[in-house]
């Protein structure tokens, strides 16, 4: 069985994956798996950008989202014949079955099923099953610049596997892409000295959430700290550095990341 395995640590957002599905697609007729791709509005193979946190603690986060090619997928019930899993695990839309059945888009719960109005019929990634039945990889596997994306069979990425998370498991569609060092939420803020107006390296942040956790971080060079790979929840917070009166924050609600701002310190 075929699985795409995405390393988020690895994807620098250049948008290659979408512009290859692009180039394989659009205006080219790959029956009996897909008719042509139309120029503008669909995106078989998109690009997610999520800013998280607050100027000046920002990360950027690229997701590569296309057709999970799930092993339920809720598409297949809604085609009444017209959606099919092949043996190596790649859902297809029949492009002929499918025509007219405007309500293949509204069934997928990831949003990947676009309509085509000119050909009216539902589109999707199919893997590029033209391109896999002569032993290649789909294009945006192959054109992926860093190896972020990769594709092949489930018992060569075994191991990855194992520690690997799906997007939205809640759907119950149990899907066969699957996603490495998908980032978490974090809380950050920075440190100084109130009457000598410079930051204080090496202070020790201590930060406790409602589920018993608690871990403590040193400010570094400019003075900032971070919390990464947290969990939504509740947290408190305390700042001790030596000569310095301590500043506590209780009632943090995290939901996005978070910067807290700047902590003056006293001595």
């Amino acid at each position: 069985m075929k699985v795409f395995v995405i390393d988020m640590a690895k994807c620098n957002g250049c948008y290659g994956c979408q512009l290859a599905c692009k180039d394989e697609h659009v205006n080219n007729d790959w029956m009996p798996y897909a008719k042509p791709q139309p120029d503008t509005g669909h995106f078989w193979m998109r690009i997610e950008e999520t800013v998280h946190g607050q100027v000046p603690k920002v990360k950027l986060e690229y997701r590569p989202v296309s057709c999970m090619h799930c092993d339920k997928p809720a598409c297949i019930e809604a085609g009444n014949g017209a959606v099919y899993k092949r043996e190596d695990g790649l859902v297809i839309i029949d492009p002929v079955k499918a025509e007219g059945n405007k309500e293949l888009v509204n069934a997928c719960p990831y949003h990947t099923i676009y309509w085509n109005e000119e050909l009216n019929v539902a589109q999707k990634c199919t893997g590029c099953a033209h391109l896999v039945d002569e032993g290649k990889l789909p294009r945006c596997a192959d054109f992926c610049a860093t190896g972020a994306l990769r594709f092949g069979e489930e018992a060569d990425f075994a191991a990855e596997i194992a520690s690997a998370e799906v997007l939205s498991p809640e759907f119950g569609q149990k899907p066969r892409v699957y996603y490495l060092n998908l980032p978490k939420l974090f809380i950050g803020g920075d440190v100084w000295d109130r009457a000598d107006n410079e930051i204080i390296e090496n202070a020790v942040v201590t930060l406790k959430g409602e589920n018993g956790c608690e871990v403590s971080v040193k400010t570094d060079d400019f003075g900032d700290f971070w919390f990464k790979k947290l969990s939504a929840g509740n947290y408190s917070l305390t700042i001790e550095a030596d000569g310095y009166k301590s500043v506590s924050v209780d009632h943090i609600r995290l939901e996005k990341s978070l910067n807290l701002g700047d902590f003056p310190l006293e001595k």
